[in-house]
């Protein structure tokens, strides 16, 4: 039974004056965040804001890399990139999240691929390769926030990067452990209560439940929470919360290789 979880949250995924999400509300609950570098969301002055939030918060920040498709969110797959392509586009964002972490006086501890990036490199080897020889060529002590089962903790070990095991909170699992696609029925889970008696039984089992309840067993290090989910910051308090009672500690993720 694991004791302690880290609790992540995707912010800074604001543009401009256009807002997304409550990230004060969730910086205030999260103990990791994952910042938009810019391709999918966000951009340099909301990334400042989010790591300044996040600093005096005391809460970790890491890069969350997408493709570069603000109109679409970085939700669809960009077809046809080679590897050299996806290492470019993972390094250039990493490398401007640390340039504005430095200027704030904070620093950039993990990476985590967004969207359709990570759901392709979940089932994608030269993907999810070229995703950790980005964070490897980078930075080889940055941590890789990896989907627990999936290809991106095989290309960790084989960068021999510091991985954190991942797992989710506000969404539903296929039977062979990657997500239900968004444009599926019921990929997002909504109830709070729900949500986070799931999450407890997922730390506490080291195991998640696929929509038809096959038991998958996963490394838990992480539980993320969608910054930009209806109800995320209710049903982020409700999950700390349930965790408390269970007897769960909240805190930064523990790496392994």
């Amino acid at each position: 039974m694991t004791s302690t979880i880290d609790l992540n949250c995707d912010l800074g995924e604001s543009f401009g004056p256009w807002e997304m999400g409550n990230d004060a509300a969730m910086i205030e609950l999260a103990t990791s965040v994952n910042v938009a570098c810019g391709y999918h969301a966000g951009d340099a002055d909301i990334m400042r804001k989010t790591v300044e939030l996040a600093k005096a918060r005391g809460v970790s920040v890491g890069a969350h890399p997408g493709y570069r498709d603000l109109h679409g969110f970085g939700r669809r797959p960009v077809p046809g990139l080679t590897s050299s392509e996806i290492e470019n586009l993972v390094a250039y964002q990493i490398g401007a999240l640390q340039a504005i972490a430095t200027a704030a006086g904070h620093k950039v501890t993990h990476v985590k691929a967004h969207g359709a990036l990570s759901n392709v490199a979940c089932q994608d080897d030269m993907t999810a390769k070229a995703i950790a020889n980005a964070i490897k060529a980078v930075d080889r002590n940055l941590i890789f926030v990896v989907l627990a089962n999936s290809k991106l903790v095989r290309a960790g070990e084989a960068a021999n990067l510091r991985m954190a095991h991942e797992v989710f909170a506000d969404r539903a699992y296929e039977d062979d452990g990657n997500l239900v696609s968004r444009k599926k029925p019921g990929a997002v889970l909504h109830d709070p209560k729900a949500i986070a008696e799931r999450v407890v039984r997922m730390v506490q089992d080291g195991a998640v439940v696929s929509v038809t309840g096959k038991v998958i067993k996963m490394q838990t290090d992480t539980v993320c929470i969608h910054g930009d989910t209806h109800g995320a910051v209710e049903i982020a308090r409700g999950l700390r919360e349930a965790l408390k009672q269970a007897g769960i500690t909240v805190a930064p993720f523990k790496t392994a290789h």
